[in-house]
Parts: C-alpha cells; sequence; structure tokens
C-alpha cells in the first residue's frame, strides 16, 4: 500500500510516517520502480504500536525501546516494567504539578469575580505584581 492509504487506515498523517521512518522506529519500506514507497502490513502494525504508544504518552526513546523488545520477544520483560513504571512515576509528577497550577489560577480567579474596567481586574494587578 502506498502512503497515502497507510495513512489513512492507520490515522498517522503521511509526514509523521516519513518523520518516523526518519527516526528509525519505522523501517523504510521497499520502493516500486515508479519510485514509490510500498508499505505492507507489518508496517502498518507496526504503526498502530506506535500510536497506541503515542496515545500513552511514552517518549519516541521509549517506543524505541518497546519496539526492540517487540522485535526480540525473547528478551526477558523486565526492562519494560521498570519503564512503564518510570512513565506512572512521570505521570504522577506531572497530576501534581497540574494540581499545583489549578490551584494557583483558583486563587488569581478569587481576585477578580465582578464586571469592571480592565484597569481595575485583579487578575492582572496579580499577575502584574507577580503575586
Amino acid at each position: 500500500m502506498r502512503i497515502g492509504e497507510l495513512a489513512k487506515t492507520t490515522g498517522i498523517d503521511a509526514p509523521t510516517i516519513r518523520f518516523y521512518e526518519q527516526s528509525g522506529l519505522l523501517a523504510a519500506p521497499p520502493r516500486t520502480q515508479a519510485g514509490y514507497r510500498e508499505y505492507s502490513t507489518a508496517h502498518r502494525e507496526v504503526l498502530q504500536f506506535i500510536r497506541h504508544c503515542r496515545s500513552l504518552d511514552l517518549s519516541l526513546p521509549e517506543i524505541r525501546s518497546l519496539l526492540n523488545y517487540r522485535e526480540h520477544p525473547n528478551l526477558a520483560c523486565d526492562e519494560i516494567n521498570q519503564l512503564v513504571a518510570s512513565h506512572v512515576d512521570q505521570v504522577r509528577q506531572r497530576i501534581a504539578q497540574l494540581h499545583h497550577l489549578e490551584q494557583q489560577l483558583l486563587l488569581l480567579q478569587e481576585r477578580c469575580g465582578e464586571h469592571r474596567q480592565a484597569e481595575h481586574c485583579g487578575i492582572l494587578q496579580s499577575l502584574n505584581s507577580g503575586s
């Protein structure tokens, strides 16, 4: 299949597919005599794997590592578990940071609860003063 059809079946646009090829996440497909890339079902399966990994917010290096394990199924999966555990820790840290950000925004929002001109806006005053 050509890149347009692959993009349509995987939901990944053509420039991203080319980026994954250039990054080494996706093997370069053979080309037809006319110079078109000719993708296989194996390419589609790898892209679906990558897409699922990206939906879990895994980084490209993490995906590269997981692809290595996928290609070498006889390897022990201890490192896979460690990779996911590390990612869970990162997600928890991000959640804590977002919760802190939410609290800061709520405090800002409390500074301006009524209709007034921008020059008297408590939010703008707080942002200007850095408090």
